[in-house]
């Protein structure tokens, strides 16, 4: 990516704030960012990428899911109608959550494979796409794919 794109770029903050498994921030946050900037997103817009501990992620998954035990990735979108957003002021698209013990325990032998998974995913559901029914769901999982695919060629 030029400096020239980079500067037009959707902003990804991207935080560590486990300290169980090493992340490159750099690394996730710049194929967040990737995934955006194909999806359609523009420059004014601005993401949260955060990697936390299983015990936050339950609690989160506990709150927000009504589910038991830690999840891999929790989504949190923000801005539902960016056409209502003031002109001039950064699009806020959301949050993505990400538990790195979850990801690593379900592909130990590949975990850069299933982070990079978690990351696509998070990022899709932040962008509207879901998997509730069977065609939404063939839709998400072609898009993760064309995603990973240029991921691996560019990594």
């Amino acid at each position: 990516m030029s400096a020239a794109d980079t500067a037009s770029a959707p902003a990804v903050i991207c935080l560590d704030e486990q300290k169980v498994r090493s992340i490159s921030t750099e690394q996730w946050g710049a194929l967040a960012r990737e995934v955006l900037i194909s999806e359609g997103v523009d420059g004014d817009s601005e993401l949260n990428l955060t990697f936390i501990d299983a015990e936050e992620m339950a609690g989160l998954n506990a709150e927000h899911m009504g589910k038991e035990g830690p999840t891999d990735v929790l989504s949190f979108p923000l801005d539902d109608e960016p056409d209502l957003a003031f002109e001039g002021q950064t699009r806020l698209l959301g949050d993505v959550l990400i538990c790195p013990e979850v990801v690593a325990r379900q592909a130990p032998g590949a975990p850069d494979e299933e982070m990079a998974l978690m990351v696509v995913h998070g990022v899709l559901h932040i962008l509207g796409m879901d998997h509730q029914e069977p065609a939404e769901e063939a839709e998400m999982k072609a898009a993760e794919q064309r995603h990973l695919e240029r991921w691996r060629l560019h990594r």
